[in-house]
């Protein structure tokens, strides 16, 4: 039986001829079709990763040096676009419909050789913290299948985490990386806004997505982070800073500086287990002589709200796009005056959470409510970048739960949308400050399921993350 553990030991066991790429394929492939039931998988690329595979390993013979990712065998949520290949979004006015262009994501990791082996399921146009709003059924948690593996990227983070890839990427817009690596067991990274090109990623909330990493271990996703990120041509906001890479990053002999609010750790959200999980973790690093200091954070209760605001606004443009007359579906009903073909199309190819963001947005952006709603969200997102660089100019990394519970049952919300947006109060600051954030695996609840630790740094500095993640984890493996 095929094992991975990490891109290093994979590509050892490669040179040493223990293993080949293509048998590596053949055995994710066989634990796809043994874990269908999971519906991780809208699409799995059987015989494009095998033939991929045999290429990889005739280069190999051929005495070629082994790039970064070769062989890496890694699945996209399907929001990412990859050349001649279907994309839809999880939804059906995409449905069918295949994709022109690759992401530059994607193009960054072909070059070092990895291998893409399907698409995965995830909430209709990454709305959704459960995986639930899909067009293709929901996606099933491996640890507990009666519970919701999270959103929108929940096939992304089943993948890794019932291995049916080594990595794979999903989009976070609000947590939507870091919530189901957190219910999942898994690492979920959101990388700083603007370090990884958004071209070729289907826009959400555009200032807000940013194409995230799964995995199990620190050192993979930095490798992944080094190959995909970095300046874009067709990605105005990437930054253009010669940025710090992860694997060339050393931390300084110091003794790291941790904030928590105690706001966010009292909340009456937050699961008690989960709390006391956290706080006694703090206890432990202050013992190890790290300085763990409470802030007050007087803005916590208003970031969901201002999230939502601000993203709806944002989806509600970004998805007019979606009329039936270039591409996608188009309601089959002929000769109707154009508002009303509008109109039908959307109402049959949009699923309920988007239209309900959608008409949200709407408001939100219309005359007599723009200063009332919008215009303050702004402020307050504003206000909330401010009060975080001030943090940073006293500590190094901001610690904080990633999500108020652990996985939720099936259909436990999905019916109380206000409770569902209510659980991302713990991950929205990162995506409206702009800020990298993880989630690490430390914890196990009483009820059996894994939770996380969320980890964020300032801005565009990511290699810190990557190594304080790295050095936390092993710190509790101790």
């Amino acid at each position: 039986m095929f094992e991975f553990s990490s891109i290093e030991q994979y590509h050892a066991q490669l040179q040493q001829e223990n293993t080949t790429c293509e048998w590596a394929v053949q055995q994710y492939l066989l634990q796809i079709k043994k874990k269908q039931a999971l519906n991780a998988f809208i699409e799995v690329f059987e015989k494009e990763s095998l033939e991929r595979a045999r290429q990889l390993d005739n280069k190999r013979k051929a005495g070629l040096p082994l790039k970064k990712l070769h062989g890496v065998i890694i699945a996209l949520k399907d929001v990412i676009c990859y050349k001649d290949h279907l994309i839809s979004a999880a939804s059906d006015i995409l449905k069918n419909f295949t994709s022109l262009y690759s992401a530059t994501a994607v193009e960054r990791l072909l070059a070092e050789d990895a291998i893409i082996i399907g698409r995965t399921n995830c909430d209709e146009f990454a709305m959704g913290s459960t995986n639930e709003n899909s067009a293709y059924g929901r996606v099933l948690n491996a640890l507990d299948e009666t519970r919701t593996p999270g959103g929108s990227s929940g096939g992304s983070a089943v993948a890794v985490q019932a291995d049916l890839c080594m990595i794979s990427l999903g989009s976070d817009t609000g947590g939507s990386v870091r919530q189901p690596a957190d219910f999942c067991g898994i690492i979920g990274l959101k990388p700083s806004y603007g370090r990884v090109s958004r071209y070729g990623l289907i826009a959400y909330a555009s200032s807000f997505d940013q194409i995230g990493i799964f995995g199990k271990n620190i050192p993979d996703i930095c490798t992944v982070l080094d190959v995909i990120d970095g300046p874009d041509e067709y990605d105005s906001t990437v930054s253009q800073k010669n940025l710090k890479t992860c694997s060339d990053y050393s931390e300084e002999q110091r003794k790291l500086r941790f904030a928590f609010f105690p706001e966010a750790l009292d909340h009456p959200s937050l699961d008690a287990e989960i709390a006391t999980s956290i706080k006694n973790f703090i206890e432990e690093l202050k013992k190890d002589g790290y300085q763990v200091s409470p802030v007050s954070f007087e803005l916590l209760d208003y970031i969901v709200p201002a999230y939502y605001v601000l993203t709806t606004a944002e989806a509600s443009s970004n998805l007019s796009r979606y009329d039936g007359i270039k591409y996608g579906y188009q309601t089959p009903e002929a000769g109707l005056e154009p508002d009303e073909f509008y109109k039908r199309t959307r109402t049959t190819g949009f699923g309920k959470e988007v239209k309900r963001r959608i008409m949200l947005g709407t408001f939100v952006l219309s005359a007599g409510y723009y200063d009332a709603y919008f215009t303050r969200a702004q402020k307050v997102r504003k206000r909330l970048a401010e009060t975080t660089d001030q943090i940073f100019l006293d500590f190094d990394f901001i610690l904080l739960p990633t999500a108020p519970s652990t996985a939720f049952k099936l259909g436990e919300k999905i019916n109380d949308p206000v409770t569902m947006y209510l659980a991302d109060i713990y991950t929205v600051m990162a995506n409206l400050t702009g800020i990298p954030a993880i989630s690490i695996p430390l914890f196990r609840h009483s009820n059996g399921l894994s939770f996380g630790l969320q980890i964020m740094a300032k801005r565009f500095d990511d290699p810190s993350l990557m190594n304080v993640a790295d050095h936390l984890m092993k710190i509790k493996l101790q």
